[in-house]
């Protein structure tokens, strides 16, 4: 899958849950009031599922999620790691 393919899945499931709001792909969706503790779990849901990857523990910083930009550069990261991917060898 492409970076635009991936920012775009993101992109199009941040703005399920700001409806009304536009917001730019670096813009904080935690400091602007739009995420709350069950957004944050089924953001992290989502991009386990859509992307096949497994968010760790320490994965489960806010700098991770806080925007479209820092979400795309973990699938990106989760994503070229191939332990990381889910069903992965152990």
């Amino acid at each position: 899958m492409s970076d635009a393919q991936v920012r775009e899945q993101i992109r199009e499931f941040v703005g399920r849950h700001i409806r009304g709001w536009q917001v730019d792909d670096g813009a904080d969706i935690f400091a602007l009031g739009f995420v709350n503790s069950m957004f944050a779990m089924q953001l992290v849901t989502f991009v386990e599922t859509t992307f096949g990857i497994t968010v760790e523990d320490e994965d489960l910083e806010i700098d991770n999620f806080k925007s479209v930009n820092a979400i795309v550069n973990l699938v990106e990261r989760k994503t070229q790691n191939p332990n990381s991917h889910r069903g992965a060898a152990s």
